[in-house]
This record gives C-alpha cells, structure tokens and sequence, in this order.
C-alpha cells in the first residue's frame, strides 16, 4: 500500500543502553555518588539563597514527588551549616521588677549550661554561708548589743519620764490599753470616787495639768518608736553586712566571669538585692509553730525557683549552624509553649515552665519543613510569617485568644531571630501560594525548582551506575552487573518518556534498584543482572495493573467494542491514558462520527453531555476550524456532524485524539472507511499538522496488548505524531514485536499523511478552482 516510508525504523523505537559504556565488573568496583545530579537549577538557588542575608530571602523547593528535593536540600544545607559559625545559646531568667514578663539573655554557645551552674551554686552557696554567717558568735554579740542598747535606752527615758511625772504630782501606769497618768494625793493615787468630790475648779486644774504630762509622754514615746525603728534598720543594715560578706565573695566571681556581658551583670544586681530582701528564706527558719494540724501543706515554703535559669536552647554540641527538619510542625512544635502545674486546685506556671519549639533550636541556622504540612496547621502558617516579618520568636499559647475570660499568665520577652527557612512542596503549592497569600512572595523570594528529567549522557549514565552503587551499600543491596545498569538507565529514559533524557526521580528509581536486588536473591545471581531488572519491572507493574488488565478482558469479551481488523467509515481507533494513582496505562478508545446534511457544524457529543474537560473542547474547535478553512473555499460547509467516544462515562480531557476525531468525520464525509488494525494519537493545528503528545510510549503499549489478546497479524499498528519519535522508549517485547513483523509504528507530520496511511488513498490537492480531484 505504499506505507513503508512512514514506518518508524527498529533503531528509533528505543534508545538501546550499551552494557560496554560501564567499566567495571560490578557497582562494587565504584565510588558511591556524591551530590545530586540533573540539579544544577536548584542547586544553584539554594546557593544563592542560603548566601543572600537580606530579610525576605527564604527559599521554596518546588518538585514532585521522588525527585530527591528533599534529601538534596538535607545535604545541601548540612554541609554548609558546618562552615557557619555556632549561634548564641539562649535563656530565660526572673523578672524581679515584673515577674509575669521574664527575661531573655542571649550568651555565647555552650556557656548557657554553664551559666545554670552557676547560678545554682551561688544559691547552694547562700544556702549554706548565710546561716552559718547568722549564726556566729560576732554576729549575735553585735546584734545583742544593738538591742541592748536600745533596751537600757528605752527603760532610762521611762525611768526619767515617771520621776518627772511623779514631780508634777502624778503616777505613770502602763496598761493593755496604753500608758496613762494618774494624779496623786500624798504620794498615793488619788481614787475615782476622792477625784468624784472634787470641786469642779479642782477636777478642771488638775485634769489640764495631767493633759500636759501626757503630751510630753506621748512625745517621748514618738521619740521611742522612732529609736525603735530606726534600730531595725540597724539590725538591717547589719543583716546586709552579714549576708554580703557571707556570699560577696560568691556574688563577685560569677560576676567576673561574666563581665562583659550587661544583662547578666544587671540580672545578678537584681539577685543581690532579692537575696538581701528575703534573707529569711535563707536563714532556714524551721516551721510555723503557729500552724493548724493538717493545713502545713498550705503554709507557704521558701522558694528559691526564681534563682533558677532556664535554658531554652543549648548550642554545646552544635558544630556549625543548626539544621532542624521539624516532622510535625505544629503551633506548639515550631514556636515553644508555656506550660502549666496543677496546684491548690488552680493551674500555675512560671518562667521555669517556658519550652522552646524548633524555631528557637534552629535560630542563627535553618530551618526544613515540608510546605504541605505547615499549611495544613492554620495557626503555625500564620505564625511562620509573623516570626519572618518581625524577625522575633514570641511564645504564648493559642488557648488564651480564644478563651472567653482572659486568664492571668506570663508574657515571656521575645527572642530575636535569625532563621533561614525552607520549605519543600509541588509546584502546585507554590503557585498557590504565590497568587493567593500576599505575603509568601515578600517572605519566599528564591524558588529552587527541581527538574523531572535531566540529559542522557554518558556521564550522567555513569553517575545512574553511581547512585545505584551508593544504595546498595546503604541498603545493604546486591550490587549491579553493567548489563543490569543498562537496563536500569533504560528504564530512567522510559519513566523520562524521551529517548535524551533521564528521569531523576530518583525514588522510582531507587525501588526498583531494592527491588531488582531481590529477584537476583530469588534466583541465586551474585550480583543483579539484566534479566532481574527486567523481572522487577515487570511484577512492579503486575502489582498494579489490575484496572488495566480487567479493561483488556473486556476488549477481549467483546463488553468494550474494539475492532483491530478490516475497515470501517466514520469510525476509527483513538489511544487514551488513564491513571489509577501509582499507575497509569494506555488503552483504546472507539471514536465514531455521524454526518447529514445541515448547519450544525461538528456536534461534540462530550461537551454537549458535559464530559468533555476544556482542552478537549479545544481541540474539536480546532479540528472544526481546520475543515472550514482546508474544504470550506468560498462557501460554508452545510454539514451536520456528530462526534464521540463510544462507551465513555466519565469525563474526558486533553486534545491528543483530536486527530482521530478528524478522520472519522472525513471518512464518514466522504464515505472512504479506515483500517481498524491502526490505532491513532496525536493532536492537530489548524494548519493540518500533527503536532507531538504524551505518553506515547504507555499508549502504544495499550493498544499493542489489546492487538496481542485479538492475535497479532502483521498489519496492526499505531500511527503517532513525528515529532514524538524521540520520545519512544518501548519494552522490548514492542521491539521484538515490530523486528519479527508482526506489529508497526507508524509516524506521520499531516492529517494528508494520516489519510494516505488510513484509507490507501491520496488526500489530494485543492485544485484552483476550489475542488479537489
């Protein structure tokens, strides 16, 4: 039939690996890979945004799935965070000016440990040396001696008070009630009823001559409660003495190891000072004598916990900058919490209760999550972004802005931050992102995007051979004859769907590496060969093929009509991909096409139905403008034609069968039929060009095993687009198929072509006058 010059030649169906390219007799005889390869995009935008420090520059890491991003940028980031220097360690201490905000200090790595210790043997220290200096003999002769002084003080002026009162005739009595004067008669105290029968002259001049002593006692006694307190100040005064030369020394050298540090010297200034305001707490009192059987539980205790620090993050055994790759990044997880104790039936906290989440580890270093879980968190999303706007870590707990009465708690002082963040998700998130959240392009300015597919050459083979050296030894794998790595690069080109590229999808490739490993087990090989990665290859898809296996029995029951012999008008063999998540396979559709006279133009029976997505719309508007503009001339075409894929329910997209729609409208047209033993794909322009798809590979394989369950006769075939014959990378059962005759691969660039191969007839040339022969 003249078709032989649109056959595909054997040596173009697959980009054949040769074993002799790997000079080795096993992977073991390599080096494992190092790095990534087929990157260098991403690569080089973790570069740059890990070097660039302005606000703003954190990076997105946009690929699918199995495309090795995320252990990319592990790697990546760990061997740079290793040179970075070793960021501040950070911790929280007492407020004594306002106890519900506690401080944050920052010190210099590791010595935050150091700092607790510290602190921690001060207050030991004060523990000891505070009552042991309370306790001295020096120490009690001085404070006897205050007293006593005071005391001889205080009884001289009573003594003198009363002798002076005695001279104006009146007796000075000291009762519960206070002290009060009482006039004598012959040196006794006059009685109430004597002072009764008094004249009133008498009572008058006496009661004003006694009103005159008692001021000058109340005076003396003002005069006695000032001595009084201003002896407590003594005693005071030497209580401080005492305290500070007990722990002066202690005091002085935790200040001079940290001398050049301001707020550790202004908090330990506030240590001093509460130290020597409480020293009770200190001179360890035994217990309330006065307190109630069976209530000492609620009798307050010396505590000493705001002495204590609390370190938030510890930078001791930190090499270089933190890398933190927070799992589950809840609210709590990234950004630290406040916790609480059950006490008295109340919940209490304080600063010793405040937590760090991953946001403060990863502080002065990076920080690795995964886009989709974070935004799957409302709260640490909108959290994320507030900590990158105001470069701070500010922990409070989420219930207190939704509780409907406000609860006392702390506001710990926030923490400066300095966090490089990475996000790792789909290109989908990305744009997402991008379009919908105003502040994602402010905050994630670099994407690294991370590429499906990288060039086939033979270095990037030799670095397949590598990466396939470096699992083996990490899994604990057989490792790989040369033939066997072919095999395995072969398989990179057919998941690539391009006989020039390699796919680095590197998870996909990886399973079939482990599980290559196994079949060689299974069949005793020392090492993987060939003939184990053909295995592994072939069950991984049985484990999956079930929906496309029952399609086939139904082409082969005849339940799904499908001819693959003889000719037929109107009616002709599309290809289709459908996909069942970890698996997607080619099969064969019936397209069919109805004409009559009328104005209708082409009926598209699937958008009329609703079934028909947007881009298979287009390409029957497409193919409608290609008839009226290649056959209309100067007159509209007065046609009526239907159009459909018979026995499809659900819904159908893309354009790559509108080239099989086409010849079954101009076969029914022109009542010319088409071969049923080809199938055909491949989309058109309005041009009349037959323009590349995809899945060319899953789709001829389809319709090669619905050929194979009918018989194969040597005419079977599938006609693709010539510009995809770059892209076949068929199974070698395909090859042999067509090498041994009994199958086709046909290519063609022009719906005149497709026509020629089809019908065995010329489309022909449209004449001047507007008709064709």
């Amino acid at each position: 039939m003249g078709n032989e010059k649109f056959k595909v030649a054997i040596e173009k169906l697959k980009d054949v690996q040769d074993p002799k390219l790997f000079k080795f007799e096993s992977t073991a005889d390599i080096e494992p890979l190092v790095g990534t390869i087929g990157q260098d995009r991403a690569l080089e935008a973790l570069q740059f945004g890990t070097g660039v420090e302005t606000e703003g520059y954190n990076i997105y890491a946009a690929g699918p799935i199995g495309t090795g991003k995320e252990t990319t940028v592990k790697s990546f980031i760990e061997k740079l965070a290793k040179e970075k220097d070793i960021p501040q360690d950070w911790v929280y201490v007492y407020n004594f000016k306002n106890k519900d905000r506690p401080k944050s200090i920052p010190l210099p790595p590791g010595r935050a440990k150091e700092f607790t210790k510290d602190m921690h043997e001060l207050i030991e220290g004060a523990k000891n040396e505070i009552p042991r200096a309370f306790e001295s003999e020096e120490y009690e002769k001085r404070r006897t001696k205050i007293i006593n002084d005071f005391q001889d003080s205080r009884d001289n002026a009573m003594t003198e008070m009363q002798e002076k009162a005695a001279e104006q005739g009146y007796a000075v009595e000291i009762t519960t009630a206070g002290i009060v004067t009482i006039p004598l008669i012959g040196g006794k105290p006059m009685k109430r009823e004597r002072f009764a029968k008094l004249k009133e002259a008498d009572k008058k001049r006496i009661s004003e001559k006694g009103e005159k002593v008692q001021n000058k006692i109340n005076e003396l006694l003002r005069s006695l409660r000032q001595e009084e307190k201003n002896i407590k100040d003594e005693v005071k005064k030497l209580d401080k003495e005492i305290a500070l030369f007990a722990i002066g020394h202690l005091l002085d050298e935790i200040r001079s190891n940290y001398k050049e540090y301001p707020k550790i010297i202004d908090y330990l200034n506030q240590v001093d000072k509460d130290i020597i305001a409480h020293l009770d707490d200190f001179k360890g009192k035994g217990k309330d004598e006065a307190a109630l059987a069976g209530l000492e539980m609620m009798r307050r205790h010396p505590s000493f916990e705001r002495y204590k620090v609390n370190v938030l993050v510890d930078n001791t055994n930190t090499k270089g900058a933190p890398v933190i790759f927070e799992e589950n990044p809840g609210y709590y997880n990234l950004f630290g919490k406040i916790e609480y104790r059950p006490e008295l039936g109340a919940a209490v906290t304080n600063f010793n209760m405040v937590k760090p989440g991953a946001v403060h580890r990863a502080n002065g270093g990076y920080l690795v999550i995964r886009a989709f879980d974070i935004l799957t968190n409302y709260f640490s999303w909108q959290a994320l972004k507030r900590t990158l706007r105001r470069q701070e870590i500010k922990i409070e707990n989420l219930a207190e802005q939704y509780q409907a009465i406000p609860v006392t708690t702390i506001r710990p002082q926030p923490v400066p931050v300095d966090v490089k963040v990475v996000l790792l998700g789909s290109p989908y998130i990305y744009m997402l992102l991008y379009y919908l959240d105003e502040d994602f392009r402010k905050l994630f300015k670099v994407k690294a995007d991370f590429n499906t597919e990288m060039k086939r050459t033979e270095e990037n083979a030799e670095k397949y051979a590598q990466f396939v050296s470096g699992r083996a030894r990490i899994k604990n794998l057989k490792h790989f004859a040369p033939s066997a790595i072919s095999k395995i690069v072969e398989y990179g080109s057919w998941l690539a769907g391009d006989q020039q590229k390699l796919s680095t999808r590197f998870q996909e490739i990886g399973n079939v590496v482990s599980e290559s490993s196994y079949w060689a087990s299974q069949n005793g090989n020392e090492n993987v060969v060939a003939s184990d990665v053909e295995n592994a290859i072939e069950h991984k898809t049985f484990r999956s093929n079930m929906i496309e296996e029952k399609m086939q029995d139904q082409i082969k029951s005849n339940t799904i009509f499908i001819d693959t012999e003889g000719m037929k008008v109107g009616q002709a063999n599309g290809l289709s991909i459908i996909s069942v998540g970890d698996y997607y396979f080619g099969r064969p559709s019936r397209v069919t096409a109805k004409v009559a006279m009328g104005q209708k133009g082409v009926v598209n029976i699937e958008r009329e139905a609703k079934l028909g997505g947007p881009i298979y719309n287009k390409g029957v508007f497409i193919l409608t403008g290609y008839m009226e503009g290649k056959y209309g001339g100067d007159k509209p075409l007065a046609v009526t034609a239907s159009l459909t894929f018979e026995q499809e329910y659900g819904g159908i997209e893309g354009d790559s069968a509108s080239s099989t729609e086409l010849y079954s409208i101009l076969s029914a047209l022109s009542e010319v039929p088409l071969r049923q033993d080809i199938a055909i794909t491949g989309s058109i322009n309005q041009n009349g060009e037959v323009q590349p798809i995809g899945g060319v590979n899953r789709k001829i394989e389809g319709f090669f095993k619905t050929a194979k369950e009918r018989g194969l006769s040597g005419n079977q075939g599938v006609m693709i687009p010539e510009a995809n014959i770059k892209n076949l990378m068929l199974k070698d059962e395909v090859v042999n198929a067509v090498k041994e005759g009994k199958f086709n691969i046909y290519a063609v660039k022009t719906i005149d072509e497709g026509i020629k191969l089809l019908t065995g007839k010329a489309a022909g040339e449209r004449q001047e006058d507007g008709s064709y022969p």
